[in-house]
């Protein structure tokens, strides 16, 4: 991803947070020599050394798992996204843009290929997304999970590489920026709400 040094997302802990927030997210990977992306809920964890594992799982049936743990893929996180105009410049020589925010993963991909181990790592899933669901889930027959367990490809992710990009108006004055802001922040968009969030966390407006 091109990354201009004022719009890094360097620090780590941030990266790790947006992860977390907007986990669902697009690994791409080859398959039969062309790019090929699944969209996936992925759990994020912190693990104990610092470094960031993910959790997820594949449809069998999807072609793409098959040959996933002999290259490294990319997984690609972004949701908040908004459109700028330059009539919130204070400068008339402006053009539109757009502010959003994006981290890129490149992880390896270890197999879980246990059924027991896939149970685990589907419970941890569940987990992280509903909590409250593992008591339905506990009263579930043996049979349905194992029948389940064999329709998927579970997966764990080592991220070997991060690259995270927020681009909020870094590059314009201090008003401009308190003036994009303020706009997105009233927009009937929930994703241009959230990037006014950032910017006002970013810029302590």
């Amino acid at each position: 991803m091109y990354v201009p040094a004022h719009f890094a997302l360097g620090e780590h802990a941030a990266i790790a947070a947006f992860m977390k927030r907007f986990n669902f997210a697009a690994i791409v990977s080859q398959v039969d020599g062309l790019p090929f992306a699944t969209h996936l809920p992925f759990a994020v964890e912190t693990e104990a050394d610092g470094r960031i594992g993910l959790l997820a799982h594949f449809a069998r049936k999807n072609p793409q798992w098959n040959d996933l743990a002999s290259q490294t893929a990319l997984v690609i996180f972004s949701e908040p996204h908004a459109y700028v105009s330059p009539s919130l410049y204070e400068k008339e020589q402006n053009v539109p843009t757009w502010n959003y925010i994006a981290v890129h993963a490149y992880v390896r991909a270890i197999p879980v290929e246990d059924e027991a181990e896939a149970l685990a790592l589907l419970e941890r899933q569940m987990q992280h997304f509903e909590a409250a669901y593992l008591d339905q889930w506990a009263r579930l027959s043996d049979d349905y999970k194992h029948a389940l367990v064999k329709g998927i490809a579970a997966f764990r992710f080592s991220v070997e590489k991060l690259e995270g990009k927020h681009k909020l108006s870094q590059n314009k004055s201090p008003r401009d920026r308190a003036n994009v802001a303020g706009h997105l922040q009233q927009s009937e968009d929930g994703a241009a709400r959230q990037i006014a969030e950032y910017m006002k966390t970013l810029y302590d407006l």
